[in-house]
């Protein structure tokens, strides 16, 4: 059985690597959109970066507040004359800055001691001066602690009477961790390489060889219907494993496209946490190309099969969202669903985190399992259609 096996696995691979229009458009979906968002998520970073760099400031009515225009300059900070219509600007988001807009009175009411009042200017649909008018709000929270220390020293207060406890801050998180944020990505591609990788191939290989009337004169070999899944198997799944390679390597010169300084000097992802993902994706590719098979061997065409894998499809593309929404940390149970505990061990690589034998066979164990239970669904329904 193992030599027929083997020469059905030959035969399948060959024809999957054969249709190269397909193969063509898996590893171009698969392989460079990762990369692609990865880029693309770095250019947004460097925009953020650059425009908190320039140290700009758009304001309006300037000439009414010397004090604070003199606190901005000690700052460094550039000021910027706002345009008479800057609010359909930021509405219309062709101005990315906030705008702050200082009435009249403001240095007679800070003369007087009073609070003089400031109006800052966004748009919530303009994300780019939201992040600006953070950067405006701490700026001018740090004139108004310089105006009250300034008030008290003329009364003969010490200014340390503002602060009444000390705090200091200890992040417990490794490096690692923290430069794992931004690579969270990355597992999620490779899990979408692995299920897109086995989704054509396994379809082809079982509705698409009824649709084309192939099957019936395959099972009319002297060849068990056991060896003939498990060839099939074999080849999907070592298709799958293909693609998740490329999408794995592409990662790699991926890096060097990063046009974030921050982000090219937290992003970690080298040939050490690339065999990992394999080791760990090796699994998951086995149970999905199982999986998809026994979902299409009862279906008449790809199309139709195409259809019911769909649920599948969605779920797997949904499972790692859990990790993403859940705030409460790991849980045991996350490493016995399949796709999910692929995501959360991934996670740990990127992290530095060890992982224990027995959270490595657990996820090895459920996929045996599933394996084992499609293939036998599949071998026996090709009994079936054989003796029909």
């Amino acid at each position: 059985m193992i030599g027929a096996a083997w020469a059905v696995f030959r035969k399948e691979l060959r024809d999957a690597l054969r249709d190269r229009r397909t193969l063509l458009t898996i590893v171009l979906s698969s392989v460079l959109l990762g990369p692609l968002v990865l880029v693309l998520l770095s250019t947004l970073v460097a925009g953020i970066e650059e425009r908190a760099e320039s140290r700009e400031i758009v304001v309006a009515g300037i000439a009414h507040a010397p004090t604070l225009q003199n606190y901005l300059q000690r700052q460094t900070y550039r000021i910027l004359h706002a345009s008479e219509n800057y609010e359909e600007q930021l509405r219309n988001k062709r101005l990315g800055e906030a705008v702050l807009v200082v009435p009249e009175g403001f240095e007679a009411d800070l003369v007087r001691g009073d609070a003089p009042r400031l109006e800052l200017v966004l748009s919530s649909a303009n994300p780019r001066a939201q992040a600006a008018a953070s950067r405006l709000a701490r700026l001018l929270h740090g004139f108004a602690q310089e105006q009250a220390m300034l008030r008290l020293a003329w009364r003969g207060v010490s200014p340390a009477s503002l602060h009444a406890i000390e705090v200091d801050e200890r992040d417990l998180a490794s490096p690692a961790a923290r430069a794992a944020q931004w690579a969270t990505l990355v597992p999620f591609f490779m899990l979408m390489a692995v299920l897109y990788g086995a989704l054509h191939a396994a379809l082809d290989t079982t509705a698409g060889e009824r649709e084309r009337g192939s099957l019936e004169p395959l099972l009319m070999n002297p060849v068990s219907p056991m060896a003939l899944v498990l060839g099939k198997w074999a080849a999907v799944a070592a298709l799958a494993m293909f693609i998740a390679l490329l999408s794995c390597l592409s990662f790699l010169p991926g890096q060097w496209l990063l046009r974030s300084e921050t982000l090219a000097a937290m992003f970690r992802f080298g040939i050490g946490e690339g065999a990992m993902f394999l080791v760990l994706l090796a699994p998951l590719a086995a149970a999905l190309s199982a999986l998809l098979m026994a979902i299409a061997i009862r279906c008449r065409s790809v199309k139709e099969a195409q259809a019911s894998a769909t649920v599948l499809v969605l779920l797997v593309s949904l499972l790692p969202l859990l990790t993403l929404f859940n705030q409460e940390g790991e849980a045991p149970w996350h490493l016995g669903v399949p796709a999910l505990a692929q995501i959360t061990l991934m996670g740990r690589v990127l992290k530095g985190e060890p992982i224990a034998g027995w959270e490595l066979a657990l996820p090895l164990a459920v996929s045996a399992l599933l394996v084992a239970a499609c293939l036998g669904f599949v071998a026996r329904c090709l009994r079936g259609a054989a003796l029909k």
